[in-house]
């Protein structure tokens, strides 16, 4: 198996509310966007990474040169659009440029989702591997979930059952995703993620994306408290490995 990886980073992350975009906090020595992608730096069936950043990233060139300057698979950079999908498209429009085909596979992954494993990765690429669509890392939802009346007040408890939260990775062939974000933004839909906008394009081309059982602790740095859970993973599998 080979794959391109795709990772957009173009957010300005607000939420997060720090002097620097989240992906660039310093987490355990380096920025979180280097954690997020060192699983696929370190995986040679990963032939080529692509990161969508702002036009107005400062940070991003002096990251990108000290890793291309490891060597490995080529790191290339796009624009980013005004959405994740925008950026994610751009992104997409390069890999058929290097010798990468349609029935390829891209991994997208958020830049701020630090705490993949390289076991987490492996399960994930052995799931989908014979899958026509692909699919994603996901965990069922443990919390038991209220909704909201729109004031305030709780109208009713959703049945946990059958829900899942998506993590990244998410797998798909490339051509199905090309296509997938086409129609989404042809129509004016806007998808958070990728997955999102494949089970539209599939309620016309047939099919359904898969969920692959993920980790709980692939953790996604949302607020400056996340670097602290992110940082006792990491740490905790770094003693492991002692």
């Amino acid at each position: 198996m080979r794959y391109a990886l795709v990772m957009p980073a173009a957010g300005s992350g607000a939420r997060f509310a720090a002097a620097v975009p989240k992906q660039y906090a310093q987490l355990e020595g380096r920025s979180v966007i280097e954690w997020s992608l060192q699983p696929f730096l370190d995986d040679p069936r990963c032939v080529l990474l692509v990161v969508a950043v702002a036009g107005s990233d400062e940070y991003w060139p002096p990251i990108a040169s000290a890793l291309q300057a490891r060597g490995g698979a080529p790191l290339i950079t796009v624009a980013g659009g005004e959405q994740r999908c925008h950026s994610v498209r751009n992104a997409v429009e390069v890999l058929n440029t290097h010798s990468l085909t349609d029935a390829d596979w891209v991994l997208v992954h958020d830049a701020a989702r630090p705490c993949l494993s390289r076991a987490e990765l492996d399960h994930l690429l052995g799931a989908l591997a014979a899958h026509p669509l692909g699919g994603l890392l996901a965990v069922p939802v443990a919390d038991t979930i209220k909704l909201d009346d729109g004031q305030g007040g709780v109208a009713g408890t959703v049945d946990r059952k059958a829900l899942w939260r998506a993590l990244t990775p998410q797998m798909f062939r490339i051509g199905i995703l090309r296509e997938a974000l086409d129609a989404a933004i042809a129509r004016g839909s806007l998808p958070t993620d990728e997955t999102q906008a494949v089970e539209e394009w599939a309620l016309v081309g047939g099919g359904r994306a898969q969920l692959v059982p993920g980790a709980p602790d692939n953790l996604k740095i949302t607020s400056p408290g996340d670097l602290a859970l992110a940082a006792a993973i990491l740490q905790r599998r770094e003693a492991g490995k002692s």
